[in-house]
């Protein structure tokens, strides 16, 4: 089974922080570059974060620049999206997925099943 599963969403007020993460079940992800997107009703999908397979090239949506990181932890088979400084439209749902590298759009293939992330007005 090939499997992505995000974690970490809640309920925070503004200012506050979350970590997400993003595990892999039945591959390892080191071969794969991986993107964080989230997606809130009426908007579209947007990409906000990716890494390297390797964790050395890493980046971030112009919105979220200075307040989010990616990082990834091989070994653990996990990725990670440290967010601080949330904002009420960072509400949505979180997804990761994995591509072969970060700017292949059309080959994001593996795809979790998402992580409600709310903050606060």
């Amino acid at each position: 089974q090939l499997q992505l599963v995000e974690s970490g969403g809640g309920l925070v007020q503004p200012g506050g922080s979350l970590r997400l993460s993003c595990a892999a079940s039945g591959f390892t992800l080191d071969v794969y570059a991986i993107g964080w997107f989230r997606q809130a009703p009426g908007k579209e999908r947007e990409r906000v974060s990716c890494i390297s397979s390797t964790g050395g090239n890493t980046n971030y949506a112009d919105s979220v620049k200075g307040r989010f990181t990616i990082s990834r932890d091989n070994a653990k088979n996990t990725v990670y999206l440290q967010m601080d400084t949330l904002k009420p439209e960072d509400t949505a749902v979180y997804y990761c997925a994995a591509a072969p590298y970060c700017s292949a759009y059309l080959r994001y293939n593996y795809w979790g099943q998402g992580t409600q992330v709310t903050v606060s007005s």
